[in-house]
């Protein structure tokens, strides 16, 4: 069985923006089109664990009530503050490196990357992403909350695929190259 992939499957604006200024996401619903899932069930079915940021879980919780990946695998919540485990749902505040390498380990399938610019930052820092899956919103929201922040080591990436929707989307597989030592 090959070893799982760390994967980010995200949504900005053509402007590069994951959000407004006040975490609103209804942009987004210009893309809901019925029978269109942007390939999202392809997604589920290779995830076999799901990390996301303590802001983008909290926003999930605040919009639908509860955090749904929990009911389909393992999630883990990148947070500064000790909080309790509930189930199939970790609050993990210590190095994302060896929760990745552990997670990886496990052998139960990909690991899909989720939350703003903070998380997707700490992951490129430590270059954990091999594939960014990212869809591009035919949007200009001039301001918000960006996806990527900077910061990040320089690396090289390659096209995989491109995919073009219906909806105006733009979805775009990038596969980060390895390093050479």
């Amino acid at each position: 069985m090959p070893t799982p992939k760390v994967f980010l499957y995200i949504s900005m604006s053509l402007d590069g923006f994951i959000a407004t200024e006040d975490d609103d996401l209804s942009w987004l619903d210009a893309m809901m089109v019925e029978g269109e899932d942007y390939n999202y069930g392809e997604i589920m079915a290779r995830t076999g664990s799901y990390v996301v940021g303590r802001k983008t879980y909290d926003k999930v919780v605040e919009m639908v009530g509860e955090f749904p990946q929990r009911k389909n695998f393992p999630c883990y919540v990148i947070t500064r503050q000790k909080l309790p485990n509930e189930d199939n749902l970790t609050f993990h505040g210590g190095d994302v490196e060896a929760l990745v390498n552990r997670l990886k380990k496990e052998g139960r399938g990909d690991i899909y990357c989720d939350g703003g610019s903070q998380v997707v930052k700490l992951f490129m820092e430590a270059d954990l992403i091999d594939e960014y899956i990212i869809s591009i919103v035919p949007a200009l929201l001039g301001s918000g909350k960006r996806l990527f922040s900077g910061g990040a080591t320089p690396g090289s990436i390659r096209l995989i695929k491109q995919e073009h929707f219906k909806s105006g989307l733009v979805q775009l597989r990038y596969k980060r190259l390895k390093k050479e030592l």
